[in-house]
């Protein structure tokens, strides 16, 4: 359900953006997970966090949700939800780069294949394979590279994460272990992300925008926020509780798939012969980056 609900996120914030922006979506979406995550870690064992780890919660708090979100938000007004999932979809070839340059892990010659691999096929979407373009140094829009960089932004996220839930500094206070401990965790950094957005929705006076909000509109922004803001993450962390978080990982491959079948009926986005030769080109190099 997680992957469903991440998958078709890309979708339902191109519906949104038809009329709100993108500093009035993040607030309100994050606001609404934020609830199901503080209703959901209250129903568990809630202990406090030592107040030396606040900074690095703050700090992961403005890069996986506040800049990651408006990162997305913005290059998504005006790239295809299909292309957007593609790129997002190359996220494990930077965790594999950022883990080598910083936390000294190893890269065979397999995962650097995968890395190549994985970048042609990013690139041949971005281009929707115009060999001139590529020639001339031409490679995707404004859109295009705000949605490269949230790739890699969510890459540091995810490196910075490891490292913070690896630190018994920052487990709660008398103790906390496993996916209750993670959740918290993510409860923080969500409400971190939340403090951090609101400005932008403050100097944009965009509650003025919801009183002309459609029904359409308000069910995307719904949608957004309980399921793929809240429910999405308990359901991940439930499954990593369940599986192992090798068989949760494959399940990510899905992603852009779901985002494609879902951007089809909805947003009426072509799958196209380029897209899927470049998707399946990102998919092979992803699964060999993860390859140990």
């Amino acid at each position: 359900m997680a992957v469903i609900f991440w998958g078709s996120s890309f979708v339902a914030t191109k519906i949104v953006l038809r009329e709100l922006n993108p500093t009035t979506i993040i607030p309100i979406r994050f606001g609404m997970g934020l609830l199901i995550l503080t209703v959901a870690n209250r129903r568990g064992n809630f202990r406090p966090i030592d107040l030396k780890a606040m900074p690095m919660l703050a700090l992961l708090g403005f890069l996986g949700i506040t800049l990651h979100a408006w990162l997305q938000a913005t290059g998504l007004k005006t790239v295809a939800a299909t292309v957007t999932a593609w790129v997002i979809a190359t996220i494990p070839v930077f965790v594999a780069l950022l883990g080598w340059a910083f936390l000294g892990e190893r890269l065979s010659l397999l995962r650097l294949g995968g890395i190549v691999l994985a970048a042609s096929g990013a690139v041949t979407v971005v281009s929707g394979g115009d060999l001139r373009a590529l020639l001339a140094g031409r490679v995707g829009t404004v859109g295009d590279i705000l949605i490269g960089i949230s790739a890699l932004n969510w890459a540091l996220f995810t490196v910075l994460s490891k490292r913070v839930l690896r630190s018994d500094a920052h487990r709660p206070t008398g103790g906390g272990t496993g996916q209750g401990h993670a959740i918290q965790m993510m409860l923080y950094v969500m409400a971190f992300g939340w403090i951090f957005s609101l400005p932008g929705m403050i100097l944009d006076k965009g509650w003025l925008a919801l009183q002309t909000l459609s029904s359409q509109g308000w069910w995307a922004l719904v949608f957004l926020g309980i399921a793929c803001s809240g429910l999405a993450y308990l359901f991940w962390y439930e499954a990593l509780d369940r599986i192992a978080a090798t068989q949760a990982g494959v399940f990510l491959y899905f992603e852009p798939l779901v985002t494609a079948v879902v951007a089809w009926p909805t947003l009426g986005e072509a799958i196209t012969g380029v897209i899927a030769l470049g998707g399946a080109a990102i998919l092979l190099g992803v699964w060999l980056v993860n390859q140990r």
